[in-house]
């Protein structure tokens, strides 16, 4: 598989796409005309200096209103056409892309179109170029890529076939079965686009909103299936439009434009069985059974606190590491490492943050396969100097540069708790806490889509969609990801300012990871009480809360009197119902959730999210700490 993107998906000047471009692994460039335009040097150095950085121009484009036109604006779309084509020889490349005219003055018929391009073909062919027609969303008269393929089947040249955009097919809910009935050497050229489903004017909808495959609702899968099996063997390229794209940074997108097209390219391998398999072979998404363990980097009284507070949470230390300055405290099948190393990665990691989740272990079902799809769609491995007596865990970079461990029981990698760990003897009671529920990460808002990409192709993982949390001081985006059975759940949350909790945390902490965990009890009442007793002090909230939550759900005034008791806060979906309460900020913006889901309630207990945020920022703001 022969990999592209078009110069415009990325942000910056030509020089810096293509740097970006090279370092991301692909193979080639469309090479957009604007950009070229912009660039201060010749078509020659052009295409020399693409080539020096071992990509080749796989596409020139774009070549608008051609086909239809009357005279004389027929004799100059022919007298451009050969400038573009003198243009293209002193670039290095063949073919050039013709999107469906959008002249006002243009003429229907597919026969007129396609005399018009059997023409431009005989033109194409003294040079040894080669022509590709591509159906607009919004043509005038061509508007659909079957009226696109009439056009070129009539035109019947060797130098003239179709070119296929996903956009433009999907957005207009074309069928792309319909795709199959192409022969596979007609078709030229295969563009890829991804996008939010939503209802506007189709050509602002393709210039602003476009984005990676699988960062969308469109179904890149069903598309590149068909495309697959009418024996298509060319160029896979992306065309990406995106506001957000466009001010982003360069090798961060193009990073994620080739992991995106390996996992689609991967799936539709996967789930189509007439096409060949023409890329690398990688094993399938990781299944996630859940967070083996979160490890904090802490240090002096920061530590002594931290564990101060997991004693409260009904933690108890259960063991130490053989070497190093590793507390592990457990409760359930829930995993605390606290690292109080003062060299090494934790110690980096606490010096750049403060207290912070520095590491997250997560059971995967084989940790080697893991972390070999991670690298093809790739993410950077970790490594780090194995003592003696210590496991060689497979381990990755993660957001801001924490590291994902994977941890398997087929190797041997679960037992690592009894080989590194001494056993202590702490029968301290429990408050019932049994399992990770889900962890928060945040980021800004312009990472999100990238970290959504990372965690939905690597993994078996399904996205919700993406919500506002109402923050007093602005707004924070929040999408959920979880697998298909719950067993591991993560949200994102993209903060719109610095003034928001999130934000703050983000700016305060120099980009740490996590700023929440969320922990699980079958019995929320009866682990508000026992914490109680270990000394928890929950987030207070306001009188005013249960009083609405009075009105709003028809509650057991018994039940209300115990959520306003235990400052816990409810929800309800259509399925169940959703208990959480919250630890007091500490450690700079970091805290603590408890929470019971309860006859299949699925989400995360969103509405409450502006309540819970204008109480911790009451507390932050008491101890001196304003947000301005």
């Amino acid at each position: 598989m022969k990999t592209s993107i078009a110069t415009v998906s990325i942000s910056g000047n030509l020089l810096e796409k293509l740097e970006a471009i090279a370092v991301a692994g692909f193979d080639g460039i469309e090479i957009f005309e604007q950009d070229f335009i912009a660039h201060d040097g010749n078509p020659r150095e052009v295409g020399d200096l693409i080539r020096s950085m071992g990509l080749e121009i796989t596409l020139f484009q774009p070549f608008r209103d051609f086909e239809g036109l009357p005279p004389p604006l027929r004799a100059k779309a022919f007298d451009r056409a050969e400038r573009k084509f003198d243009l293209m020889q002193e670039l290095g490349t063949d073919l050039v892309l013709v999107c469906s005219s959008c002249h006002p003055q243009a003429l229907g018929g597919i026969d007129r179109a396609a005399a018009d391009f059997a023409e431009l073909g005989d033109r194409a062919a003294k040079r040894g170029l080669r022509v590709g027609y591509e159906a607009l969303a919004w043509g005038k008269h061509v508007n659909d890529h079957r009226d696109a393929w009439e056009i070129v089947r009539r035109a019947d040249h060797a130098n003239v076939g179709l070119i296929l955009d996903s956009f433009h097919t999907l957005a207009r809910k074309i069928d792309p079965e319909t795709i199959r009935r192409i022969p596979g050497d007609k078709i030229f050229f295969v563009q890829l686009a991804d996008a939010p489903k939503i209802d506007m004017d189709l050509l602002y909808w393709s210039r602003h909103f476009r984005n990676m495959p699988g960062e969308g609702d469109l179904a890149l899968t069903d598309f590149m299936r068909a495309v697959m099996a009418t024996g298509y063997a060319g160029p896979i390229s992306l065309e990406i439009f995106n506001d957000q794209f466009r001010g982003g940074q360069p090798k961060t997108i193009a990073k994620d434009g080739h992991r995106s097209l390996v996992a689609l390219m991967d799936d539709v391998w996967r789930a189509e069985p007439a096409a060949a398999q023409t890329g690398p072979e990688m094993p399938a998404r990781a299944t996630v059974g859940g967070v083996s363990f979160v490890e904090f980097a802490t240090q002096g009284t920061e530590a002594d606190t931290f564990e101060a507070m997991l004693k409260t949470l009904g933690f108890r230390h259960s063991g130490n590491h053989i070497a190093k300055k590793l507390a592990l405290w457990t409760q359930g099948d829930i995993r605390i490492v606290v690292n109080r190393e003062t060299t090494g990665y934790a110690s980096s990691a606490y010096a750049m943050h403060g207290t912070t989740v520095c590491d997250i272990g997560l059971s995967v079902g084989d940790a080697g396969k893991a972390v070999d799809r991670a690298q093809h769609l790739g993410a950077a491995p970790f490594k780090q100097p194995i003592g003696p007596g210590e496991l060689d865990i497979p381990a990755i970079r993660g957001l801001s540069g924490s590291v994902l461990h994977f941890v398997d029981e087929t190797s041997g990698l679960k037992n690592v708790w009894e080989v590194e760990f001494t056993q202590n003897a702490d029968e301290a009671s429990d408050a019932g806490l049994k399992r990770i529920d889900h962890l928060a990460q945040t980021m800004s808002y312009d990472e999100m889509l990238s970290w959504s990409l990372f965690y939905t192709t690597l993994f078996n993982t399904q996205k919700s969609p993406m919500v506002d949390v109402v923050d007093p001081d602005g707004l924070v985006r929040s999408q959920a990801l979880e697998t298909p059975d719950g067993a591991f759940r993560i949200t994102l949350n993209g903060p719109e300012t610095h003034r928001t909790m999130a934000g703050g945390f983000l700016a305060d902490s120099f980009g740490a990871s996590v700023q929440h965990i969320a922990l699980a009890s079958d019995d929320i009442f009866t682990s508000s009480a026992a914490m109680a007793a270990k000394g928890f002090k929950p987030l207070p909230l306001s009188d005013n809360y249960y009083a609405d939550l009075a009105a709003r759900f028809d509650l057991d005034p018994e039940i209300l009197a115990r959520l306003k008791a235990g400052n816990i806060l409810y929800d309800e979906d259509a399925n169940g119902s959703f208990y959480q309460f919250y630890s007091r900020p500490y450690a700079g913006g970091m805290f603590v959730e408890i929470v019971q889901r309860k006859d299949g309630y699925s989400g995360y207990g969103a509405p409450n999210a502006p309540f819970r945020i204008a109480a911790q920022k009451r507390l932050m703001r008491q101890k001196g700490m304003p947000r301005e």
